[in-house]
């Protein structure tokens, strides 16, 4: 089966065909460790994850790279605040980034280059870029001349006045145009610094990516990810200097990114402080549940993130485990059950596809049982045993099973005396805790919500 992705630099669904059948390139924009990730931070980390397992699905080798950008003003301003230093920082976020995708049960990228491990790349790429007439010296730092690309704005679909008059765009009197952006400038005092042609500096955001795809995945690739949020400038700007360092008339062939997060139809973004770190979860919700939640919306459509999103997700992980089982062949996925993903990787119509499995497998045998575990598992779902899972439930639980039990037997006896009010208040709290109840042929049972 084709596999079909809507590429933003043609704004079409297309076919997906890569340059090289038996080594596919993808890279995608990892974290800037200046702060924990936050929920926002969670969606491509999840999505593209997926579209990796799709592409491995199809094709024998895969080469998938996510960088982190460990070199940034935000790094160096959020080590000023914190009193803690640079190093300290990033070993530090970067050591909680990975425990969030373990979380998440995302598996490790292929590559997962820093920038400051790559600085003699951008170097090398910077004077590519002044060599060929692409870029500018003024007073230590140097500058991209955008004017002198003709396709710049492509990608965003947009002439570059309209690009120039929607966005910040740095001022400074060191640029020949408003709209140049920069490739490298000089260090300030106390601030990381590597020796260049331009004197002691770093590089620009922009231009790490650029270096480090060049590195891993050759001059011209399949595959650019991230968040929509980076399409322009960060985007539109790694395709100018790539291009132009490499004389090539692509970089990226396909460019895919995901939408936001929102809460109450919001961006969730830190100045609005309706920021959801994901260590925050930990201690009340499976990453099974966000994995689930993260991937409810198409990956294009924003999210809106909200407490009854959880429990939906929690509840459906929760009747799944009903009929977990567990497997140790390999279980062939039908093409069928597959084919939205593949289609521009459509998960709300897969997770559709595993509620038809699910129904069947209930009533059905072992194999089809086996078949439900497998497919939820190829998203990275019913990765745990069933008593891992109800485990982790249970110490999620802000309430022992003696204190439940005592609870049950007031509301049994708060409805004998016909105080229904009471009984309601008891299962009330009892739910607030994570305990649901049950009433049936006289009994009343309990269970993890």
């Amino acid at each position: 089966m084709d596999i079909f992705l809507t590429n933003n630099l043609t704004n079409k669904k297309e076919k997906f065909i890569p340059k090289n059948e038996n080594n596919v390139g993808m890279y995608v924009c990892g974290p800037t460790v200046y702060d924990d990730p936050h929920i926002g931070n969670a969606r491509p980390i999840v999505v593209f994850d997926i579209l990796f397992k799709i592409l491995k699905n199809k094709f024998s080798l895969v080469t998938y790279v996510r960088n982190i950008t460990d070199v940034d003003d935000k790094i160096i301003k959020s080590s000023q605040e914190k009193k803690i230093s640079i190093s300290n920082l990033t070993n530090n976020v970067i050591k909680s980034f990975h425990e969030d995708c373990k979380f998440l049960n995302c598996e490790s990228p292929s590559k997962e280059p820093k920038a400051t491990e790559h600085i003699e790349e951008m170097i090398d790429m910077i004077s590519e870029l002044t060599k060929n007439g692409f870029a500018y010296e003024s007073n230590q730092h140097v500058y991209f001349e955008v004017k002198k690309f003709k396709d710049y704005g492509q990608l965003s679909n947009k002439k570059l006045e309209e690009l120039i008059a929607g966005s910040r765009i740095e001022v400074s009197d060191n640029k020949k145009n408003t709209e140049d952006f920069v490739l490298w400038k000089p260090s300030k005092e106390n601030e990381p610094s590597w020796d260049s042609p331009w004197g002691k500096g770093r590089p620009g955001w922009h231009l790490e990516c650029s270096a480090m795809s060049k590195k891993f995945l050759g001059n011209e690739f399949d595959i650019h990810g991230g968040g929509i949020d980076l399409l322009f400038p960060h985007h539109e700007n790694e395709i100018a200097q790539s291009r132009c360092a490499n004389n090539t008339k692509t970089f990226a062939n396909y460019w895919l990114h995901n939408a936001f997060i929102t809460m109450s139809n919001e961006k969730m973004a830190k100045s609005q402080g309706n920021i959801l770190k994901i260590k925050d979860f930990k201690k009340k919700i499976s990453g099974q549940v966000l994995r689930l939640a993260l991937i409810s919306a198409h990956y294009r459509q924003p999210l809106d993130w909200n407490d009854k999103l959880l429990d939906d997700c929690s509840n459906t992980i929760n009747k799944w485990y009903n009929i977990y089982l567990s497997i140790d062949e390999k279980i062939n996925i039908p093409i069928e059950i597959l084919k939205p993903l593949f289609d521009d990787l459509n998960t709300p119509g897969y997770i559709a596809n595993l509620h038809n499995l699910y129904e069947k497998a209930q009533k059905g045998s072992n194999d089809e049982k086996k078949l439900f575990i497998s497919a939820c598992q190829f998203i990275g779902l019913l990765n745990e045993t069933k008593e891992s899972w109800l485990n982790s439930r249970r110490n999620k639980v802000s309430i022992s099973e003696t204190e439940i039990s005592s609870m049950i037997k007031k509301r049994n006896i708060a409805r004998e005396n016909k105080d229904y009010k009471e009984a309601d208040k008891i299962r009330n709290e009892l739910l607030d805790k994570g305990v649901l109840i049950e009433d049936k042929d006289g009994k009343t049972t309990w269970k993890f919500k």
